[in-house]
């Protein structure tokens, strides 16, 4: 066993790597950014900032999505999270970016949120859910979720660095003990804030299952982002060694799972109120399920849920870096489609909806995208690339090997 491996420190090869995604994705992303924020200009100020909630919003729960992932294998252990933690810390640090990205959405609420525009103040759904839904509220509950997330991120990655400097058993005490309360606050906040960026575009309309599905969601889009990184790194010194194919397999279920999650409470959420039938609740469906809308509704019952279960029921595409990387990639793309699904249907007529999405509809997921990965990948080798004070570490590189 080389040096490296026996440290877990990135090899010349994997760091040189690396460094060129940084670069490109940085890259990428500063030209994407441009481009939307022309937006602004070119196509009108709400245009683009629909089109930057979908891109924030989406990124932001790939950030949010490792820190919940993170709390849940700090718990429960498992050789699965075992190999993914280190992503997932470097993943939890783009939130110190991506919490203060959401600044523009909360100083020009009122050109996005029907319930901020003062011209909208006489109506009687707004007048109703004031207490809530009002702009002082608004910017507190921003800054108690990122007194949350971003002291859930600093505390684990602290305490994280330290056990691995002391191979002190206290600090993984220290990071169980934090994490149980930490899912809990996880939970609450994503929900909160899925309904103040989210579900709020829409004031008259309310689901008590929609915060569920966001944090789903996220999980599900950091899931998919850390398996094609760690399938990306299994191609080099040390994780060679380090990842099994077993490895592979129980994240490629961990991901069906949540593929299975997701589908099941949206298919929830329609039944319940499609059966419901009420004029309030079922006017969000009668804009997606109408005016082109439709299809994108198709393609999310498709694509997101039926060829991913599909793909994912195959044992030896689970075990397959290659295979298993391209289908959580897949994955990710999907999630676009079902946040701009979300948002989009928001700004059209119930009487006579229509599918028009913008260029910034793209734009702006790309542009995001290449900044968070530009952190991510800045973050990930500041670190071993596993936990080298973990008490299961040694049992977690054993899983899935010959004896």
């Amino acid at each position: 066993m080389t040096t490296t491996e026996q440290s877990y420190a990135m090899s010349p090869q994997l760091a040189d790597t690396v460094k060129k995604y940084q670069q490109t994705s940085a890259f990428v992303g500063l030209v994407f950014l441009a481009l939307t924020i022309s937006g602004y200009f070119f196509v009108g100020a709400q245009q683009f900032l629909r089109a930057y909630l979908v891109g924030c919003f989406f990124w932001f729960g790939a950030g949010i999505g490792c820190l919940g992932l993170l709390m849940v294998h700090l718990v429960t252990g498992g050789a699965w999270g075992m190999m993914i933690r280190r992503p997932l810390e470097a993943g939890t640090k783009t939130l110190y970016v991506m919490w203060l990205a959401f600044l523009p959405l909360l100083l020009m609420a009122p050109k996005l949120y029907l319930w901020a525009d003062p011209a909208h103040a006489a109506d009687k759904i707004v007048q109703a859910k004031a207490l809530y839904l009002n702009m002082p509220f608004f910017w507190l509950r921003w800054v108690i979720y990122g007194a949350v997330w971003l002291g859930l991120t600093t505390l684990l990655n602290k305490w994280s660095k330290l056990e691995d400097e002391t191979k002190s058993t206290d600090y993984s005490k220290k990071l169980e003990a934090l994490s149980a309360p930490g899912i809990v606050a996880f939970f609450l906040t994503i929900t909160f804030a899925s309904v103040d960026f989210l579900m709020s575009l829409d004031p008259t309309w309310a689901s008590t299952i929609y915060g569920f599905m966001q944090a789903v969601g996220a999980g599900l889009t950091a899931l998919a982002l850390i398996i094609a990184v760690l399938a990306m790194m299994t191609k080099y010194a040390p994780m060679d060694h380090a990842v099994t194919k077993k490895h592979l397999h129980d994240l490629g279920k961990l991901m069906f799972a949540f593929v299975m999650l997701w589908a099941y409470l949206n298919f929830s959420q329609l039944l319940i109120i499609w059966s419901g039938n009420l004029p309030q609740e079922i006017t969000w469906y009668i804009r997606r399920l109408n005016g082109g809308w439709e299809w994108v509704s198709l393609s999310l019952l498709l694509l997101h849920f039926a060829l991913p279960f599909a793909l994912l029921l195959s044992q030896s595409l689970k075990r397959n870096a290659n295979t298993i990387s391209r289908i959580a990639i897949f994955i990710v793309c999907i999630r676009v489609v079902d946040l701009i699904w979300l948002v989009e249907p928001n700004f059209t007529s119930v009487d006579h909806p229509l599918l028009a999405i913008s260029w910034l509809d793209l734009t702006a997921p790309i542009g995001f995208g290449g900044l968070w990965l530009a952190l991510f990948f800045r973050a990930l080798p500041e670190r071993p690339l596993l936990p080298l004070g973990a008490p299961d570490l040694q049992k977690a590189l054993n899983h899935g090997r010959d004896h």
